[in-house]
């Protein structure tokens, strides 16, 4: 087994998609003689520019947007071209309004129409020749982002845990301060300048915001002060998320800190020894996701849990070592530490070292197994043994967290039957499905998208 002992983790998360609004303003702001902004690029170039960037985006995405915003293929499209042009335009505008420049914000369900902020009433020709709205309003940007800037200073001071937000709102042409507690509010807002607090702009709220973490395969976690481990696998238990790891590194009652030593949650079972198999309730700042920190700290997808077989190659992730890669030497193997036999592990020629415990074995995008124990390092080389993920989920009745199942599955004919989703099946076991009787081929927990007419290489009609 991998003892445990206290080491500090860290991850870090990419954000996507500003990338080629960047890229447009970029090339839209480009000067034509060194003396300012050169004129716009006709609205042919514009529109050509914005459909080639729009065109990569991913059809979930799309998707996401339709469901999310209430828009049809056609107009989530469309509202993606008209915002990447209006991204490059405000981009050309501030530059050429300079300190008068207040701000830019678009509108419309769809159409996603631009409007430009200005101070000064003579820039109202340019804004509207560049096919935006104008708006003359009596505060610029630079005053606003000023008097924000004196809230940060006055909140080291002052208790803000009455007044949750504060923003400086383009719309509006104010700083708004959302509070809760009014007294909080006017206490800070107490303290800046009278030319700032004429700039703000004090409204209710009931917002009770706090801080969010994923949870990922092979992070860190810490036990009750005693020690670190890694997550295995993010699941869910209804509507209550966690994680999979090993029965080892905790009992039920244990309190978990993240790999950043915030509050997480709770063992809620474990066993060990006999086997070696736990969950983790968290708390909901804490989010399942279905991923498993990869190489270099780059997700890898879950995207079901069916064990490969004797031979197959399978990569570990875990909060010392980080990510390596081996293969399947045996399964149903029986392993005994000092604290007592483990039965039903698999044995592999993957390295682990401590604190490693309770980390993620994946094939491919097939979840596998938790880190159990075993011996040698990864300089040396060693063998390493694995809780197998699907008794571990049966056991204790929880659904592995999975990216969407197979895109526009065929038609499975008539549901109904015994075969349910979120069910683990062994090899061998037989359900009905659509007036028919399907045989198992491999283990796996079943999901939506792998009804057995949809997946052969799980399900044998018989």
């Amino acid at each position: 087994m991998f003892h445990r002992h206290a080491r500090a983790a860290c991850v870090g998360a990419a954000t996507v998609g500003a990338l080629v609004m960047t890229a447009l303003q970029g090339a839209a702001a480009a000067p034509s003689d060194g003396r300012g902004p050169g004129p716009a690029p006709a609205p042919s170039a514009r529109t050509a520019a914005a459909t080639l960037a729009v065109s990569a985006v991913r059809p979930d995405v799309l998707r996401a947007m339709q469901r999310d915003l209430g828009l049809t293929p056609a107009q989530a499209r469309q509202r993606l071209v008209n915002e990447a042009e209006a991204g490059a335009t405000a981009a050309r505008l501030r530059q050429r309004l300079a300190g008068s420049y207040a701000g830019a914000w678009v509108e419309g369900e769809a159409s996603s129409v631009l409007t430009v902020a200005t101070t000064r009433a003579a820039d109202a020709a340019a804004i509207r020749a560049s096919g935006a709205e104008a708006d003359v309003v009596g505060h610029s940007l630079a005053e606003l982002d000023r008097t924000k800037a004196a809230l940060d200073r006055a909140a080291r001071a002052a208790a803000t845990s009455g007044v949750p937000v504060w923003y400086v709102d383009v719309r509006t042409n104010s700083v708004v301060v959302r509070a809760a507690d009014r007294e909080a509010a006017a206490s800070l807002t107490a303290r800046v300048g009278a030319a700032d607090r004429s700039r703000i702009q004090v409204l209710a709220t009931r917002e009770q915001p706090r801080a969010l973490y994923d949870i990922r395969g092979g992070d860190a976690y810490y036990m009750g002060g005693s020690g670190r481990c890694s997550v295995g696998f993010p699941v869910t238990r209804g509507t209550q998320q966690g994680f999979a790891t090993a029965g080892h590194c905790g009992r039920a009652g244990t309190t978990t800190t993240g790999y950043n030593r915030v509050a997480q949650g709770s063992f809620q079972a474990s066993t060990f020894p006999g086997r070696d198999t736990a969950w983790v309730a968290t708390n909901t700042n804490w989010t399942a996701t279905p991923y498993v920190k990869g190489a270099g700290g780059a997700n890898v997808q879950v995207t079901g849990s069916v064990q490969q077989p004797v031979g197959a190659s399978i990569c570990r992730s875990g909060s010392t070592t980080g990510w390596h890669c081996g293969t399947i030497q045996q399964h149903n193997t029986s392993v005994t530490y000092p604290e007592g036999t483990i039965t039903g592990v698999t044995r592999t020629s993957v390295c682990a070292e401590p604190g490693d415990s309770g980390g993620s074995y994946i094939s491919g995008s097939q979840a596998q197994g938790v880190t159990s124990g075993g011996s040698g390092d990864c300089r040396s080389g060693g063998t390493t043994y694995h809780q197998p993920i699907n008794p571990l989920l049966e056991a204790y009745g929880l659904t592995l967290k999975t990216t969407t199942g197979p895109e526009d599955p065929p038609d499975p004919g008539e549901p109904g039957g015994t075969w349910a989703a979120g069910t683990v099946y062994r090899a061998g076991d037989q359900v009905t499905y659509g007036g028919a009787t399907y045989r198992c081929l491999q283990g796996h927990q079943a999901q939506a998208g792998w009804e057995p007419p949809n997946v052969p290489a799980l399900w044998q009609r018989g």
